[in-house]
């Protein structure tokens, strides 16, 4: 009985290449096959699943509408609410006196809300019959621009005011003639409201 004869070595280099071929074959279609049933199991799931329906995030949801409010949220005072007073604190005011007064704002209102009440926005104006004396926004004092009252719903603010008997105009211009003896009024305005009149008289 004869030998077989030895095949060539190229013959057995292709028969290894053939078999790592079916090898590699092999593996990527069982990294495929993994892969698969981990995305199957992971959550993923079928369009009709419901937990796989994609979800909206609240914060992507519109806001409604809100009414404009200053610091913390809370709105401005509305003029409807407020209920102001100024009061003189003696019936006439003797020679070289200032004239003093109690000043009261109040928020009638169900709601806190807020009240810029610097000298920008108030104005307390003195006059006699037809005569402007003297007013508040005429030499603003610098630092007493701004002054912003949190009121609660029924608060009340209260501070006192004296007028020192100067006269003044627009402009604030300097040596203007001193109000005499007689009766005077004194009006407080602010946030499109104001109180009634403060009649007093001087000495």
């Amino acid at each position: 009985m004869s030998e077989s004869r030895r095949l060539p070595a190229r013959v057995y280099w292709v028969r290894r290449l053939v078999v790592l071929g079916v090898v590699i074959a092999l593996l990527a279609l069982l990294g495929l096959l993994v892969a698969f049933v981990v995305r199957l199991f992971s959550g993923s799931g079928s369009p009709d699943d419901p937990a796989a329906a994609p979800t909206t995030s609240a914060a992507s949801e519109p806001e409604p509408s809100q009414t404009p409010t200053d610091d913390a949220g809370v709105a401005g005072c509305a003029p409807a609410v407020l209920s102001m007073a100024m009061t003189p604190d003696a019936v006439s005011f003797a020679a070289g006196v200032s004239a003093t007064f109690t000043v009261s704002i109040t928020n009638t209102g169900t709601e806190a809300c807020l009240l810029d009440a610097g000298e920008v926005h108030r104005e307390i104006l003195v006059t006699s019959g037809s005569d402007r004396v003297w007013s508040s926004r005429d030499c603003i004092v610098p630092g007493t621009e701004k002054r912003v009252l949190l009121l609660p719903a029924g608060g009340n603010d209260t501070t006192s005011f004296a007028w020192n008997r100067i006269r003044s105009a627009e402009g604030c211009p300097q040596g203007l003639p001193a109000p005499g003896a007689g009766t005077y009024s004194a009006q407080l305005t602010l946030a499109g409201t104001g109180a009634p009149p403060a009649v007093f008289g001087l000495g």
